[in-house]
């Protein structure tokens, strides 16, 4: 019964069509009652692994069809999860945690749906990505979220190289085994920047450290925390150019890494701004003083 004895309404099942549905990242009070509602109505809820969101749908008492979407099987399991929808199910797209879409493959099977007149919307929720903006304490008028770097340590840091000019605040996922080397080659691409590292965000261990990339880096190079971990770099500081020596150690850095002179002067340029031949001078005068040395 509802209030003042009246029949409790029936809920009303949502459209057909794709739903994206935001999921906590750590705290359960964070699911929003709209999610719960559209979660309980699905005819299917395809998310990355079924058996951390059967957790999840058990502690929320519901019980509604799990089906796997993810970047390894998402080309196989597409086609299916169109099929379905063109039936007019209702579909659910949820992510291990956060924000779906948000570093996985969902962008495809929304641009299908698209493609084939499918409504889609969105449930927005909790993500890691605005949450360790927030606390990060650094500007958050213009960031960019650039996921995972690449694993190996030269093409971490050539991708760094080509982030280090971008006049916005940076925000990084990154797993707790490279932290300490990712945190080690921001430092020596894009210099001592402000930057804090959140981990085991909305959880009861939540913690935010922050300091500049080269203090960050030694404070965990002696060993690797638990948890997610996200990592906010600030902008590049236009009012302040780089030195001679940062430019020395900007060009040592790329020629170790296997660059020819004239390369690392041309990436060295690129990231700093100053004039490509007078980085190149420079670079020609350092290295013959090293062989000469």
């Amino acid at each position: 019964m509802g209030a003042r004895g009246r029949p409790a309404r029936p809920r009303s099942k949502p459209a057909p069509g794709l739903y994206l549905v935001a999921t906590p990242i750590g705290n359960m009070g964070d699911i929003t009652y709209r999610a719960v509602e559209v979660l309980r109505a699905a005819d299917l809820v395809a998310c990355e692994d079924t058996r951390i969101s059967g957790k999840l749908m058990a502690r929320l008492g519901l019980d509604r069809p799990l089906s796997p979407y993810h970047e390894h099987n998402a080309e196989r399991a597409r086609p299916a999860l169109i099929a379905r929808l063109k039936e007019g199910a209702v579909v659910a797209l949820i992510s291990d945690a956060g924000t779906p879409l948000v570093s996985d493959p969902g962008y495809r099977l929304v641009r299908a749906c698209v493609a084939e007149g499918i409504a889609v919307t969105a449930l927005p929720g909790a993500s890691a990505v605005t949450t360790a903006l927030q606390l990060s304490g650094l500007p958050n008028d213009r960031f960019l979220f650039a996921g995972f770097l690449p694993n190996k340590a030269a093409a971490r840091r050539q991708a760094l190289r080509e982030l280090a000019r971008v006049p916005a605040t940076l925000v990084f996922f990154e797993s707790p085994n490279r932290l300490a080397e990712s945190l080690g080659d921001m430092a020596a691409v894009l210099g001592p920047r402000a930057a804090a590292v959140a981990r085991e965000l909305t959880k009861l261990h939540e913690e935010v450290a922050r300091d500049d990339l080269f203090t960050l880096a030694n404070r965990y190079a002696g060993a690797a925390p638990k948890g997610e971990i996200v990592v906010v770099v600030g902008p590049p500081d236009p009012e302040v150019a780089a030195g001679p020596e940062d430019l020395d150690q900007r060009l040592r850095a790329a020629v170790a890494e296997g660059a020819s002179v004239k390369d690392a002067a041309a990436l060295v340029a690129a990231e700093t701004g100053h004039p490509r031949r007078d980085v190149y001078a420079r670079a020609l005068k350092l290295f013959r003083q090293g062989n000469d040395a």
